[in-house]
């Protein structure tokens, strides 16, 4: 009760400060004893009279058309100061046909003329549709919005990485049942700007959907071992071409300039017992490569002693007193080689002088210490 009690005089507060007045003056608080709208026992303001004047001097214009006139100059909203507030020449025209001149000039050249660099190629469309291409040079359309015009390089080679970095493994299923991890770039041209600009809604898109069909298709042709070996190039090959053809069915203009595989490995979870499996691998063909190496020398010096008896049999068989006695000398000359020896013929004895036994002696001999330098000595 004590709450509605206090909001009496706040109720009646605001009906005293509203701008139609306290409702005192006139009959059940109305005030409306003048065509104006205020009476003078201080009856109810007009709420769109200026502020500070006289409401016994009859009724007087809003704010807002005051505001008009201002605005105007007392001629309307395009007159005086001309449209928008904009200054007049001093002849008294507007400077309005100006500037719509002005701009009118700046939109035909921006949109009509047109540079296309030596690396493109100028695709002009008409409302939409396909009108013509344009080569290297300076090039004239109708002015935007009827042409409008667009450069295509049809020479920068593109390339799209196939997983983008960051992502999880990129696993292949190979032709023996098993996965591996694959990582790999392809390279592309513009071949067609107007294949390329009004056929494909995404080219990005197409390309690397048709590079990872290809890829797949290719990799389940071949094994694990030749997937991540030695048979990479040829998987790369066939990637190329396959995409070629695809895009060429779907009338790209994209040219395929090549496919590089930049990772291939089996997956995370098996690729440390796999590289263990591939080094005792290497091991094993090391080995058998020095065996088959060893073969082959021992099967060459043995053709070559086969083939020099050869042809000491044939010497033996066309003179045998004179190759067995060759032969002999041959075989005395190289056992006697390695042993120190003293021939003495019968007849004219001399003393002899064992000079290869001293020559030993001297050469085993340690040559003597080079004495101390005075340096050394202190």
């Amino acid at each position: 009760m004590t709450r509605l009690t206090g909001w009496f005089p706040r109720i009646l507060t605001m009906a005293n400060n509203s701008p139609w007045g306290n409702g005192s003056g006139g009959s059940g608080g109305s005030g409306d004893s003048g065509s104006d709208g205020s009476d003078g026992g201080g009856g109810p303001r007009n709420p769109w009279q200026p502020a500070g004047s006289s409401p016994t001097g009859g009724r007087k214009a809003s704010n807002i058309e005051e505001l008009f006139k201002r605005r105007g100059g007392g001629g309307g909203g395009f007159g005086g100061g001309g449209f928008g507030g904009l200054p007049r020449r001093p002849n008294g025209k507007s400077y309005l046909p100006i500037a719509i001149g002005v701009i009118l000039v700046l939109w035909l050249v921006l949109t009509s003329f047109h540079r296309v660099g030596p690396q493109e190629r100028g695709v002009v469309s008409f409302l939409g549709s396909y009108s013509r291409t344009l080569e290297p040079g300076i090039a004239l359309t109708l002015p935007s919005p009827l042409e409008s015009f667009e450069a295509v390089d049809v020479q920068n080679i593109r390339t799209i990485d196939i997983p983008t970095a960051g992502t999880q493994e990129n696993l292949i299923l190979t032709g023996d049942q098993n996965l591996v991890d694959l990582a790999y770039s392809v390279r592309w041209t513009i071949k067609d700007p107007t294949l390329y600009l009004f056929q494909l809604a995404d080219p990005e898109a197409t390309i690397r959907e048709a590079a990872e069909a290809a890829m797949r298709a290719s990799v389940a042709e071949v094994t694990l071992d030749d997937a991540i070996g030695p048979g990479r190039i040829e998987v790369e090959q066939k990637v190329e071409q396959r995409m070629k053809e695809l895009l060429d069915s779907y009338r790209s203009g994209i040219q395929v300039q090549g496919v590089a595989i930049k990772k291939a490995d089996p997956p995370e979870a098996v690729n440390e017992a796999f590289k263990a499996v591939s080094a005792a691998q290497q091991e094993a063909q090391t080995f058998l490569n020095e065996a088959r190496a060893y073969a082959q020398q021992l099967t060459a010096a043995a053709q070559g002693e086969a083939a020099a008896f050869d042809k000491v049999y044939e010497e033996y068989r066309m003179a045998p007193e004179v190759t067995r006695r060759r032969m002999y000398y041959e075989t005395m000359e190289r056992v006697l080689s390695k042993l120190d020896k003293t021939i003495i013929e019968p007849g004219n004895v001399v003393p002899y002088l064992p000079l290869p036994e001293l020559r030993k002696r001297v050469e085993a001999t340690p040559a003597p210490a080079a004495p101390a330098t005075s340096g050394e000595a202190r």
